[in-house]
């Protein structure tokens, strides 16, 4: 039987991806691999993963994913210790940020970004 792939990019299934982050099983163990995890929960409108893994610091009062955008596809441009570099798109645009994260009680969050959107 074929599992659907992740939304975030890897290659991999869902269930053997990113499932296990968005489900509490387990934390993600780079920026990376957190900041992948994040792109999936936008693409499934999980609000939860991403209250959990943004900074309370930085964190908006509203982190719900908007139902109307079509992510299409997530590259990593670069990773170095605590930020990674993507470009995220979606249905008439993308956005190229870089993201800073930061390990927060043994697990990583995500703290903030500079961000450049394009819109077709």
């Amino acid at each position: 039987m074929d599992r659907p792939p992740c939304p975030c990019g890897t290659g991999a299934s869902y269930d053997a991806c990113c499932e296990p982050l968005l489900a509490h099983r387990e934390q993600a163990g780079t920026p990376e691999q957190l900041m992948r995890s994040r792109y999936t929960a936008y693409v499934r409108g999980d609000a939860d993963h991403l209250f959990r893994t943004w900074h309370p610091r930085t964190r908006p009062d509203d982190v719900r994913p908007d139902p109307a955008t079509r992510w299409t596809g997530l590259r990593i441009v670069a990773t170095e210790g605590d930020t990674v570099q993507f470009v995220a798109s979606w249905e008439g645009g993308e956005m190229h940020e870089v993201s800073r994260f930061e390990r927060r009680a043994g697990r990583w969050v995500y703290v903030d970004g500079e961000v450049e959107v394009e819109v077709d």
